[in-house]
């Protein structure tokens, strides 16, 4: 092989291995592989503090599956993130009762992961609004090891 051959097959493995990493790299909105816990819930502009002493979780995993507990029951089903947005398929839910509020906030929770939303994540913090934008969920991060 001459120079000049030689020179243009590694710039375009140099060429093809940097846009490989650029695709694979994750982005602010990449939510696989994150855990998350409940502060507040309820319309957008006036959130209602989460639950006292009641422990929550949203999982998203990187096998496409959503799961966790919003104030009662256990529940889990798919997501994916695409065009900048949350896309949830059915969720499915263990059935138990549990007194208010933690029902109320189950129930909003379950309102606004419905369809596809909007979410907004800053720092440490995940907003995710129902599909009219009208009910939200704040959550934080959760550190896993």
């Amino acid at each position: 092989m001459n120079k000049i051959t030689l020179t243009i097959i590694t710039l375009l493995l140099a060429s093809g291995l940097a846009l490989s990493a650029c695709a694979s790299s994750t982005t602010s909105t990449d939510l696989a592989g994150t855990s998350w816990s409940l502060i507040s819930y309820g319309p957008a502009g006036n959130q209602t503090p989460a639950t006292p002493d009641v422990a929550t979780s949203l999982v998203f995993g990187t096998d496409g599956q959503v799961s966790g507990t919003l104030g009662c029951n256990t529940f889990s089903g798919s997501y994916e993130v695409k065009d900048g947005k949350i896309v949830f398929g059915p969720l499915a839910s263990t059935l138990m009762a549990c007194p208010d509020p933690q029902m109320t906030q189950e129930g909003t929770a379950f309102q606004v992961l419905t369809g596809t939303v909007t979410f907004e994540l800053a720092g440490n913090g995940l907003t995710i609004y129902d599909p009219s934008g009208a009910l939200a969920l704040t959550l934080s991060g959760v550190v896993t090891k």
